[in-house]
């Protein structure tokens, strides 16, 4: 069984981790969120970017990033920066990869990155703009490793529930 780890270090606005929590329940990856949160869990806006999927979360609370570490000794991180090296797609995730996002308006310390240059990761984008929305990013890096997992546990087939050549439903075919 795969392992996915999605890390948002002191995320500020509500919707974005909404979002995120979202594409976490629909994925089959496991949220933690670092704290100070720019807002209460129980925000409004942050339920309903998630609508009804918070139960369907696998979600760990963290006092700062030191709690984080702590707790999660062995890990293989992944740092989302724009300051990354390399991009997002050159790197091999491993089960049980932990992919880590700062917040929107600082994104991670320097010094973390600093330290984990290699583990850097960049989405590329346009030069001169600042950087893509929290919850694109995560969003975009989410899928990149399933892709390279293909996709575990994951539907990859749709159905369509009505034949318009035929005139009916699909339903009315079995």
């Amino acid at each position: 069984m795969y392992n996915l780890n999605i890390v948002l270090v002191e995320p500020q606005i509500p919707q974005n981790t909404g979002n995120i929590s979202r594409t976490c329940a629909v994925t089959g990856a496991r949220l933690h969120l670092v704290r100070p949160l720019g807002f209460e869990v129980s925000d409004k806006y942050l339920k309903r970017a998630g609508l009804d999927y918070w139960d369907k979360l696998d979600i760990t609370y963290y006092e700062n990033l030191n709690d984080f570490f702590a707790r999660n000794v062995g890990g293989e991180f992944f740092y989302f920066t724009t300051k990354g090296f390399k991009i997002h797609s050159d790197f091999e995730y491993p089960n049980n990869a932990y992919l880590i996002f700062g917040r929107e308006d600082k994104g991670l310390p320097e010094s973390l990155l600093c330290e984990n240059t290699e583990r850097c990761a960049r989405i590329p984008m346009r030069e001169n703009l600042r950087s893509l929305n929290l919850s694109n990013s995560v969003a975009i890096a989410t899928y990149e490793v399933l892709r390279q997992w293909n996709y575990p546990d994951l539907a990859t087939e749709g159905k369509l529930y009505y034949n318009s050549e035929l005139g009916i439903r699909n339903a009315e075919l079995f």
